[in-house]
């Protein structure tokens, strides 16, 4: 709950609502820059630190490592010491370890700094939503939300262009001190629009439910990011697995009976956060397959250079802002359930049309399905990431966001590793060289992802027809949203 002071600066103050979604957007463009202008460079670190490009793969992992075992810890944070406080200490880690980054002179003191970077972006992010979602009402949230996420899209649209045109023009190390600028500036915006909102109640640290989760994420986390890279044997691998499975499933039988847990899974009754959160989760593992199936589509497979493959991916980025403008009105019309059920079908067919791209296919039609896909995957995250508060209470908000981003993360990791698995089924041994071969296995790939997002649409027909209104209407039901259904288990 927010305390009496800072609820009277969101209530009296309208620079508040005016400003803090630039905050936020201006950390998450920082956030999302630095994630993407790093895979440029890979190749000048490596000369650099004189070491193999595949070697720099743990500056990588470690990033994602830190900010899976992190983020569940962000919303404790936020409660304890408030989402001011900790957002612009994040914000500040951030820009701290991105200068740290640019000293490094070997890999060990890189990777270290990326850690770094990893835990703090893992509290920016949820802690900024929190923000967002305490801020605005149920009725502005999804319009908040949305012109959150426009300027994060920013970052993936330019990151591999300027990271190009850095690495080509200026050491590698400048490619970390571009954030110092951003970082300073989020600061300045933090200090003087920044709510600070924090619980009335103290709740402890659940200590235990942070090393069995935390441990079981990052055991798994690492498992999926080096999965075919023939590190381990098949034995060893399934036995890590299986560890990483059942410290997950220790948490959930401790947090079912701590009194103050790290996540508190009684939030998966609420069938609106359930199905957008756990549902959803199914439907990422289709679209993030994608970033790395189509640049073996286009590198490998139609025999592109790196750079145009990567502008190959910018009219996905550019639709999903295009989108964002539009998403309020298209759920306000249609509603959540006709969205997600009709959206996600659209989803799999785009998905799968791009097993009718060969060498042959003009290049217009290969941007219009890029767009396609960048429209639909927006208005998806859209409605998923906005319905999951519909119905949940405002002291409930922050572990609300803390569980919401644990499972997004994750989901990035899974649907990744999962796009690499059905790469490798139907790839088999087969030459690069053998480029008619190669892309006909890849269209087999796009063909099982497109099929598996279909399918998912059907978690969403459990849906009811004015579930989500809270948000995209401003209507709040007469009655609590808790069915029968709402007693099934929790994960």
């Amino acid at each position: 709950m927010p305390t009496p002071e800072s609820a009277t600066i969101q209530a009296d103050d309208p620079r508040v609502k005016r400003y803090l979604p630039w905050v936020v957007a201006i950390a998450l463009f920082m956030e999302q820059l630095d994630s993407t202008i790093i895979n440029t460079a890979i190749p000048s670190m490596a000369a650099s630190l004189n070491v193999t490009p595949l070697s720099l793969k743990a500056v990588v992992s470690c990033y994602i490592l830190s900010l899976a075992v992190s983020i569940p810890i962000s919303g404790w944070m936020a409660d304890r010491f408030g989402t001011r406080r900790v957002f612009s200490t994040a914000v500040g880690l951030f820009t701290f370890s991105s200068i740290l980054c640019g000293l490094s002179v070997n890999v060990p003191m890189l990777v270290a700094a990326r850690m770094l970077q990893g835990f703090s972006a893992a509290m920016m992010m949820p802690v900024g939503r929190l923000a967002v979602i305490r801020t605005f009402q149920k009725s502005e949230l999804l319009t908040a939300m949305n012109f959150v996420i426009i300027p994060a899209l920013i970052g993936p649209l330019l990151g591999p262009t300027i990271g190009g045109l850095i690495v080509h023009w200026l050491p590698w190390q400048a490619i970390f001190f571009v954030n110092v600028p951003i970082g300073l500036a989020a600061q300045w915006m933090i200090h003087r629009h920044m709510p600070d909102y924090r619980s009335e109640v103290q709740r402890p640290l659940d200590v235990i439910g942070l090393v069995l989760f935390g441990a079981g994420v990052a055991l798994l986390s690492w498992i999926l990011e080096i999965f075919g890279d023939h590190y381990l044997d098949v034995t060893s691998t399934a036995i890590l697995f299986l560890l990483s499975l059942s410290l997950l499933g220790a948490y959930v039988l401790h947090a079912r009976h701590a009194l103050h847990p790290l996540l508190q899974l009684a939030l998966f009754k609420t069938r609106t956060f359930r199905i957008s959160v756990a549902g959803g989760f199914v439907t990422r593992l289709g679209v993030g397959g994608l970033p790395f199936l189509l640049p073996l589509l286009y590198q490998i497979g139609l025999g592109l250079p790196a750079w145009q493959s990567g502008l190959m991916m910018m009219p996905t980025a550019a639709a999903a802002m295009m989108m964002k403008l539009i998403s309020v009105r298209v759920l306000r019309r249609f509603g959540y359930r006709q969205v997600l059920i009709v959206n996600t079908v659209m989803i799999g067919l785009t998905i799968s049309l791009f097993s009718i791209i060969t060498p042959a296919t003009p290049i217009w039609l290969i941007l219009l399905l890029g767009l396609a896909q960048g429209f639909f995957n927006s208005l998806q995250f859209s409605s998923m990431n906005s319905m999951a508060y519909a119905d949940i209470k405002t002291e409930d908000s922050s572990m609300a966001s803390t569980i919401a981003s644990s499972m997004q993360q994750m989901s990035m990791s899974f649907g990744l590793a999962f796009g690499s698995i059905v790469a490798a089924w139907y790839l088999g041994d087969l030459p690069q060289s053998d480029r008619a071969a190669v892309v006909d296995a890849l269209h087999h790939a796009f063909l099982t992802l497109g099929g598996l997002t279909v399918l998912s649409s059907l978690s969403f027909w459990t849906l009811r027809p004015n579930d989500g209104e809270a948000v995209s209407k401003g209507y709040v039901a007469p009655v609590p949203q808790q069915t029968s259904d709402t007693n099934s288990p929790p994960i």
